[in-house]
């Protein structure tokens, strides 16, 4: 199986390369059809989502960068080839709420609104996202019998494609963006939910994701795990996500049944 979509001769196109791409496509699609039905302003919105993105992608760079760098100390010029994969999905969602808090608060916009309208695409551009992983062969999981892996009903060409050093692996690929994909479809249920409170949409994004990742995790193999001493790191942020989206659904209930309403801002145009 190639790694590479597209040779050109002067330029490589990845399948990894054409997977982000998609992922961030119809996340951020997503993200504008929610903003129009909120009549959110749209150079607001594709202004926060084209920055956004980019130091979403510079800090899930970073974040891995950071956790391997006796290794990427020894080649620094690796650093830049993001096509060989090697982007951290915690570090993107980190510096991507960090300016997505910083953006807000410069234009007097509800932080709370915003990511409630983001969160939807968000997930899924990372069910999208993950499939690039099944190209570069990596983030595969633990050795797991051929049988075994016939009997989860997976494709006969993603079980060919995980046969990887000789054993074949676990496709965590997959079965993250399944559970990506199945928390897309939640998180579109919920967001019709008549009394939905601004905020909780988040908060069910922290926890469903962040519960996935926790298990999920535990069947990478333990060369694609980035560890802090005898600790899956994923594991441990993913269980402070998880009490933050609690104690942020908890939260954002506060008031009467029609305070703080999730669908309130469909009532006037909001100009942030």
């Amino acid at each position: 199986m190639s790694r590479i979509a597209l040779d050109l001769g002067f330029i490589q196109i990845y399948w990894y390369s054409i997977f982000i791409f998609l992922g961030v496509f119809f996340g951020g699609w997503i993200v504008l059809r929610e903003c129009k039905k909120q009549n959110v302003n749209e150079d607001f919105i594709i202004n926060l989502m084209f920055y956004t993105i980019i130091f979403g992608l510079i800090g899930a760079r970073l974040y891995y960068v950071g956790f391997n760098f006796e290794y990427y100390q020894k080649y620094p010029l690796e650093i830049l080839e993001v096509w060989n994969g090697g982007l951290a999905i915690h570090g993107g969602i980190i510096a991507g709420l960090i300016f997505v808090a910083l953006y807000c608060k410069k234009y007097n916009a509800k932080l709370l609104k915003v990511l409630d309208i983001i969160v939807v695409g968000l997930i899924l551009g990372q069910a999208i996202g993950r499939w690039g992983n099944f190209f570069n062969q990596e983030v595969y999981g633990a050795v797991i019998p051929l049988e075994r892996l016939q009997s989860l009903g997976i494709p006969s060409q993603i079980i060919d494609g995980m046969f990887i050093q000789g054993a074949y692996r676990h496709p965590v690929f997959l079965y993250e963006s399944i559970w990506c994909a199945a928390g897309f479809i939640a998180l579109l249920m919920i967001r019709n939910y008549k009394y939905l409170k601004t905020g909780q949409l988040s908060g069910v994004y922290l926890v469903w994701y962040s519960v996935g990742r926790l298990f999920i995790e535990g069947t990478r193999d333990k060369v694609y795990s980035l560890w802090i001493g005898p600790l899956r790191m994923a594991q441990l942020v993913s269980i402070v996500l998880i009490i933050i989206g609690v104690l942020l659904i908890l939260f954002c209930k506060k008031g009467t049944r029609f305070d703080n309403l999730y669908k309130d801002a469909e009532k006037e145009e909001i100009n942030f």
